[in-house]
C-alpha cells in the first residue's frame, strides 16, 4: 500500500479524533518500550547482591581475605567467609544496647550514630580489611560511607544485617 492509498483509504476515528490505526501503533510502540525497559532493568540486576559480590570476596591460599578496592555489600554466606579470616576486623555499628543483646563473635562496637564515629574509624588502619554490619543493613551503609570518607575502602558490608544473619541460622553471642 502506498502513502496515497493510506490517505484515500477510509479510516475510523476515536472520540478524541485520533485515527484508530495510529492509536494501535501508539499502543504497540508503548508496549514495546515498556518491554525493552523491563528487560534492560532485569538484565542489569541479579537475584541477590551476594551473587555478584561473591566474585569480589577474594581469599588467598592461606584463607586470608583480600580487601576489596571499594566497599562491597555481600550476603550472609560471603560475609561468613570474610569473617572467618583472622586478618579481618569485624565492626558492629549498632548501639551498645543492641550490641549487648547479641552480636557476631569477635566484633568491636563502634556506633555510627555517635558524634565521634568518624574520629574513631579514622584511627583504624586504612589498609585493613573490615566486615561491617548493623541490624538491617541501613546504618551500615552510612558507616561505610563515612569510613570511605576517611580513606578506608577495604570493607565487606553485610547487606541484611543481624536480622538476615540470624534468619540464616548464623550465631549471635552476648
Amino acid at each position: 500500500m502506498s502513502s496515497d492509498d493510506l490517505l484515500s483509504a477510509p479510516s475510523s476515528y476515536t472520540l478524541g479524533g485520533m485515527q484508530k490505526s495510529h492509536l494501535h501503533a501508539s499502543f504497540a510502540l508503548a508496549g514495546a518500550a515498556a518491554l525493552a525497559l523491563t528487560l534492560a532493568v532485569s538484565g542489569c540486576s541479579s537475584d541477590s547482591a551476594s551473587d555478584s559480590a561473591s566474585e569480589s570476596v577474594l581469599q588467598t591460599a592461606d584463607g586470608t581475605v583480600t580487601p576489596p578496592e571499594a566497599p562491597v555489600r555481600v550476603g550472609v554466606t560471603d560475609f561468613a567467609d570474610v569473617i572467618a579470616s583472622p586478618d579481618v576486623t569485624i565492626v558492629d555499628v549498632r548501639t551498645p544496647e543492641e550490641f549487648a543483646q547479641g552480636h557476631i563473635e569477635g566484633a568491636v562496637n563502634i556506633p555510627v550514630e555517635y558524634a565521634d564515629f568518624t574520629d574513631q574509624v579514622s584511627q583504624l588502619d586504612a589498609d585493613g580489611t573490615y566486615a561491617v554490619y548493623c541490624r538491617s543493613g541501613n546504618r551500615s551503609q552510612t558507616a561505610v560511607d563515612q569510613m570511605s570518607g576517611v580513606g578506608i575502602n577495604g570493607i565487606y558490608e553485610l547487606e541484611s544485617g543481624t536480622s538476615g544473619w540470624a534468619a540464616a541460622g548464623q550465631p549471635l553471642v552476648q
